[in-house]
């Protein structure tokens, strides 16, 4: 059994423990893998500004009808995953806990900012689509002015695969300052990506540079916060990722990773404080 399957398998069989009614892609066709509305895929009502966020992003993930749920009523969203994460601390001034369990910050400094969602940091401006950061914490104070996150749950174990670095954005020299061995990764990867088999580089390389062009060297950090896996799929998500950080590194990228496992168990140590939350992803992700 792939990773795939294994985690979508888990994820059904915690609606099913729920009675929760689940429906195909398409309403009747399809394999019942989406809830029948979006509040029924998440730990509690989305809040309206991250609605709003959300539904300004590209992907299109609110955007259902009738006949067809919203991409976020998956059970394998990684979008729904992430609010079930985040959205939980969006009205808080102290975002310790959650930086914290992150790895972002340490649990004896304060931290406090604010949350944002789907935000977009262009690379130049005759690009259509900017790159969309699926989580943004913005401290109030501190070394960095942004901590990035992009979130991944079963995108990187699927079939479809990833394309590389579009040559486009290798064009303009002034968008790699100080990236020479990202540059160089990025034309080793371009336009096909035959060196990473899961991890999506191109996507993380584009939000760098789109990071980089919005922050000064130094004031960003860019975490991959992803699901981790059994088999020799999770074994290869894990050395692709090192191969990608040593490299990234190098150029003086703030780059970290985590699994959505670790940052649970992290989140788990507070149960006294928050116990509804931390039930929810214990039952739900662990």
């Amino acid at each position: 059994m792939n990773a795939n399957e294994q985690i979508l398998l888990k994820q059904i069989a915690w609606a099913q423990n729920r009675d929760i009614e689940l429906i195909g892609s398409k309403g009747s066709r399809g394999r019942k893998t989406y809830t029948t509305t979006l509040d029924e895929n998440l730990f509690q009502k989305l809040n309206p500004l991250s609605r709003e966020e959300i539904s300004f992003g590209d992907g299109g993930e609110l955007n259902g009808t009738d006949n067809r749920p919203a991409k976020m009523q998956a059970l394998h969203s990684s979008s729904a995953l992430g609010v079930n994460i985040f959205d939980y601390w969006r009205d808080c001034d102290d975002l310790s806990v959650i930086s914290s369990a992150c790895g972002l910050s340490s649990r004896s400094r304060k931290f406090s900012g604010r949350i944002q969602f789907e935000q977009k940091f262009s690379i130049e401006s005759r690009f259509p689509f900017a790159p969309n950061i699926d989580v943004v914490l913005y401290p109030d104070s501190g070394p960095h002015e942004c901590y990035a996150i992009e979130c991944k749950f079963t995108e990187a174990y699927s079939n479809r695969g990833h394309g590389g670095i579009d040559p486009k954005y290798l064009e303009k020299a002034e968008n790699w300052n100080g990236l020479e061995e990202t540059k160089r990764l990025a034309e080793d990867i371009s336009q096909e990506d035959h060196r990473f088999q899961i991890l999506h580089a191109a996507q993380l390389i584009k939000h760098i540079l789109g990071l980089s062009r919005r922050f000064k060297p130094g004031k960003f950090r860019l975490l991959y916060l992803y699901y981790d896996a059994y088999g020799e799929d999770g074994w290869r998500h894990s050395q692709e990722i090192d191969v990608f950080t040593d490299i990234v590194r190098s150029d003086g990228v703030s780059f970290k990773h985590a699994t959505y496992q670790e940052v649970i168990a992290r989140l788990a140590e507070y149960r006294d404080l928050h116990p509804d939350y931390v039930c929810y992803l214990t039952d739900r992700y662990l």
